[in-house]
């Protein structure tokens, strides 16, 4: 398994198109897609709808396609509407991540969303990955409870420096706590880019590779809406992000644990939709590592 990270190494171009971002003043504001995001790909394989409100990824054997926030950001929420390719798209990758790098350096930060394409009639899987200072291995694979190509679902990362969460529809499908708040394991230092992006991943996606993209069903599309940011803009030298502070709603005391519905939730998530738990796998991992000793319910 692998990260979809190393696919935005690409020459960043700006592509003029108006797009409405619902958030606070704390995060990005409304305006033009040119002030608060670049694409890295050709004009043909980002398109918008006529009222420019929803983004159309394309992916085929000329070109992948994906932006990146031009603003990085320590903590906060993140969230995006997505509808993902239908039919035939194993190989195909869709991705809503955060990146500490432009450029997926060696020693990056990271959090991800990665949604893993398959073939027709088997159901996608979303990958969830956390990195600190380059290191990965932490991936969590889930079901879903509908079919991800049919409408738009909003996918969402809460980031304090207590925990990560993941929520699909509001509904928290993975906790990552902070393991005793020493940065261990948890990228809790570095301001994050975001970014989304479809790409070709047919060497590792579906069932480890053995399934490769059918390009006959080209182009692929995802389709991106309601984009939010409500987070901490980091500014040098003196970010106001430096330090964790309970003056934003995503840093206080509520949000450091999950609430009594969410834990509801999360437990019927784990009960029935979880396929793949790096803190359950004795081969990758001989010892378990330290923050899967931690209760997500705590």
């Amino acid at each position: 398994m692998e990260s979809n990270a190393s696919s935005m190494a690409r020459v960043l171009l700006i592509l003029s198109v108006i797009f409405t971002l619902f958030s606070s003043s704390n995060g990005v504001v409304g305006g033009a897609f040119e002030e608060n995001f670049s694409k890295s790909c050709p004009g043909t394989h980002f398109k918008t709808s006529k009222d420019g409100q929803i983004w159309y990824l394309t992916l085929d054997q000329v070109s992948d396609c994906g932006f990146i926030t031009k603003q990085s950001y320590r903590f906060g929420w993140y969230s995006t509407k997505l509808k993902l390719v239908g039919g035939d798209s194993a190989g195909v990758v869709t991705a809503f991540y955060m990146c500490s790098e432009v450029e997926a350096g060696p020693l990056r930060d990271e959090i991800d969303f990665e949604f893993l394409g398959n073939r027709t009639g088997q159901p996608y899987l979303i990958q969830t990955n956390v990195y600190n200072n380059g290191s990965g291995g932490r991936e969590m694979r889930h079901q879903l409870w509908f079919d991800p190509t049919l409408d738009f679902h909003t996918y969402s990362i809460l980031w304090n420096s207590h925990q990560i969460v993941f929520f699909v529809d509001k509904v928290p499908i993975r906790v990552y706590k902070n393991a005793n708040h020493t940065n261990n394991f948890f990228p809790a230092q570095r301001p994050m880019y975001v970014f989304s992006s479809i790409w070709n991943a047919d060497n590792w996606a579906t069932r480890g590779g053995l399934d490769k993209i059918n390009w006959e069903n080209a182009p692929f599309v995802a389709s991106y809406k309601d984009f939010t940011i409500d987070a901490c803009p980091w500014k040098n030298p003196y970010p106001a992000c430096a330090s964790s502070t309970t003056q934003h709603w995503w840093d206080q005391n509520n949000t450091w644990h999950l609430s009594s519905k969410e834990k509801i939730d999360y437990a019927w998530v784990q009960r029935n939709f979880v396929v793949y738990n790096y803190c359950q796998d004795t081969v990758r991992n001989k010892y378990k590592p330290q923050e899967c000793w931690l209760n997500p319910l705590d």
